[in-house]
């Protein structure tokens, strides 16, 4: 039977799952009309299950993993079809997405499940859940938005006359052969360029071992830097998770309060979330911690152009500190741009993704030890992913809204995603439900946090939030 060797990057996160941390990768989508059941199996079949990682399971014989084609693959062990009671809203169905992201996937299987949700709203969604150790967030985000159109009429969703023909073994080893050269391709490309860089610059080798020293300081930055302070963020957890996420606002917006401040998006987008804590925390009654917190936030490696064919995991993560314990929204602002801009120019990311290298290579003990070491140095996760800047389409629905949660490590139970998708910014979180955070405060912290910024840039706006939190 046909197998592919994991990397050790991606058996690093696979060996992450814990009861309390299960390593999924989960994402809701919300589209304005009803799907056709028919098209939406169709589309699987023909645009998701080409990718053949999902028609394999991991198997394991001591310190190593195998991908290996699911002998008794079915369609209808990963697809579910639910409904909701009643006219059932939000609340209902971040209920629905709270209890799934608490449940573990079958590892006897390919590590990943949809629940088709027919009846929400005006429409209906899609609940899915994928192990991290297939791919990184931004590696599925293109994956999902391959099952997708820019128009909600094309020629794709046309059921087939014939059934699909399975291709046969020399295919499918061509098809194996692929993999291994996408997945080697990055760092072939990085050896091409040093050796480049070794022929043409005659002070190359001198700027390496500069560089090299540098990494090294990193490394040494990395270990030796303290623990983040106690807050209600950190704490024992349970395993059983709250999501929920916001409406949906205007990207203009934001993008007027960046132009106003001189900064970036990703830079207002990070000052929110930090303002978001602050407030939290104050309203709580409880101290911001002087020294701020730490947030850690995946920096991606992989290369632009890369097929949207290749998955596993080509990213690093930097901590990056937020200075929770300022009041004045635009200070806040100019601290986090510059913490920012400070670890865009280290070599962190670089490090950690060395770092979990390793790790997968070493033994599972080696490595728990280690991500418990390196996840008490952060007190949440957070990603800023970019979606598609227009309206896109599935089996001739509009997706309406999309949202996604990256899963936390060792003893980290808070993730804040932040994804932007057709002129919207869509802002949820996932908190284990043993620490004392209410979700559904900390989403009105965040539109507070935006409406403080854009006033501190002179645009003030309002969110129904915002005016909700006011009125209580």
């Amino acid at each position: 039977m046909t197998r592919t060797r994991m990397t050790a990057v991606d058996r690093a996160w696979l060996r992450m799952e814990s009861t309390e941390n299960p390593m999924m990768i989960g994402v809701v989508l919300v589209f304005d009309q009803p799907i056709s059941l028919k098209r939406f199996r169709h589309l699987l079949e023909e645009r998701f299950l080409r990718f053949r990682r999902f028609r394999q399971r991991v198997v394991q014989s001591g310190d190593r993993a195998w991908w290996q084609d699911d002998p008794y693959f079915s369609l209808d062990n990963h697809l579910h079809i639910t409904g909701l009671p009643g006219k059932a809203g939000q609340n209902e169905l971040q209920a629905l997405a709270s209890d799934l992201n608490s449940t573990p996937l079958n590892p006897q299987r390919p590590l990943w499940q949809i629940h088709f949700v027919e009846n929400y709203g005006e429409g209906c969604a899609l609940i899915v859940r994928i192990h991290h150790c297939i791919a990184d967030g931004i590696s599925l985000v293109r994956v999902l938005l391959a099952l997708t159109d820019d128009e909600p009429d094309s020629n794709l969703y046309q059921l087939p006359t014939r059934p699909q023909q399975t291709p046969d073994r020399g295919k499918r080893l061509a098809s194996a052969s692929r993999e291994m050269r996408n997945t080697a391709d990055a760092g072939i490309q990085q050896l091409r360029v040093f050796a480049r860089n070794v022929a043409s610059k005659r002070g190359y080798p001198l700027q390496l071992l500069k560089t090299s020293g540098k990494i090294g300081m990193e490394c040494l930055k990395l270990g030796l830097s303290p623990s983040d302070p106690d807050t209600r963020l950190k704490g024992s957890l349970s395993g059983r998770k709250l999501v929920a996420w916001a409406d949906p606002m205007p990207l203009s917006d934001i993008k007027n309060t960046a132009r106003a401040l001189r900064g970036t998006v990703n830079d207002v987008l990070m000052s929110a979330a930090t303002g978001a804590i602050h407030q939290y925390l104050h309203d709580q009654h409880e101290p911001p911690p002087d020294s701020g917190i730490r947030v850690a936030v995946p920096f991606n490696l992989r290369p632009l152009r890369q097929p949207v064919e290749t998955l596993g995991n080509q990213f690093g993560l930097v901590l990056v500190p937020l200075p929770i314990d300022e009041s004045c929204p635009r200070m806040r602002f100019h601290q986090v741009q510059e913490n920012m801009n400070r670890l865009k120019r280290s070599w962190q990311a670089q490090v950690t993704y060395s770092l979990l290298d390793l790790f997968g290579r070493g033994p599972d003990m080696l490595e728990r030890r280690a991500i418990q070491l390196l996840s008490s140095k952060a007190s949440a996760v957070l990603t800023n992913v970019p979606g598609p800047k227009k309206p896109v389409y599935l089996a001739g629905a509009r997706m309406s809204q999309p949202m996604f949660w990256v899963p936390q490590t060792g003893g980290i139970g808070i993730g804040l995603s932040i994804f932007t998708y057709a002129d919207t910014v869509q802002f949820g979180i996932i908190v284990d439900r043993k620490l004392k955070v209410d979700p559904q405060r900390v989403i009105a912290a965040f539109n507070q946090s935006i409406a403080d910024l854009q006033a501190a840039a002179g645009s003030p706006k309002t969110y129904p939030e915002v005016e909700r939190r006011r009125a209580t």
